[in-house]
């Protein structure tokens, strides 16, 4: 774990990049302190009306009363998974991402204790799981797929773990959380 923290690095907003989401969300990237440190990651709820089904981190939107991303991170993850905000040693975030529902999604990067016990709440979540931080951090796991759509060209992510069929935002934010600490 000491070896991810001193690896890890914040990353600054580059000058210049553009968003045309105007919507803001944050996800937390919660790391287990297990003696083998573990990525939690979920399986949303197959009734909800966007992204049903698919594998995500603990996230949603901004509310105005959250003061910054980082709250609303936590908060959700509170909501979702029960993890307690002050349980989190927040690490830091990445640069945001733009998601093809309109929201520019911000992960922010969270330590969390082995002893937390998990619950789903059942009307977001319908399954939670971990995955090996080192396996998820290979690079090599990570398979592109060049799309078109809606006249842009869009590159899009894949991974397996298990059973579990990562992509997306969720697959593009834990390759560039590998990148972030790869040396």
């Amino acid at each position: 774990m000491s070896e991810f923290i001193s690896r890890f690095q914040l990353q600054q907003p580059q000058p210049g990049s553009y968003s045309t989401n105007n919507h803001h969300a944050a996800v937390l990237i919660p790391i287990i302190c297990r003696p083998e440190p573990t990525l939690l990651l979920t399986r949303r709820s197959d009734n909800l009306r966007k992204h049903a089904g698919q594998v995500a981190f603990p996230g949603g939107k901004a509310d105005p009363q959250d003061c910054s991303l980082i709250e609303t991170a936590l908060r959700e993850a509170q909501e979702e998974v029960a993890i307690p905000a002050s349980a989190v040693q927040v690490l830091g975030q990445l640069a945001p991402l733009d998601s093809s529902s309109g929201f520019q999604v911000t992960p922010i990067v969270g330590l969390v204790p082995d002893n937390i016990v998990f619950h789903a709440n059942e009307d977001e979540v319908a399954d939670w799981f971990e995955i090996p931080l080192r396996e998820a951090l290979s690079l090599s796991r990570y398979y592109s797929l060049d799309i078109h759509r809606g006249g842009i060209n869009h590159r899009i992510y894949l991974s397996w773990y298990e059973s579990q069929f990562i992509w997306g935002l969720t697959a593009a934010i834990i390759r560039r959380l590998a990148q972030q600490v790869s040396i």
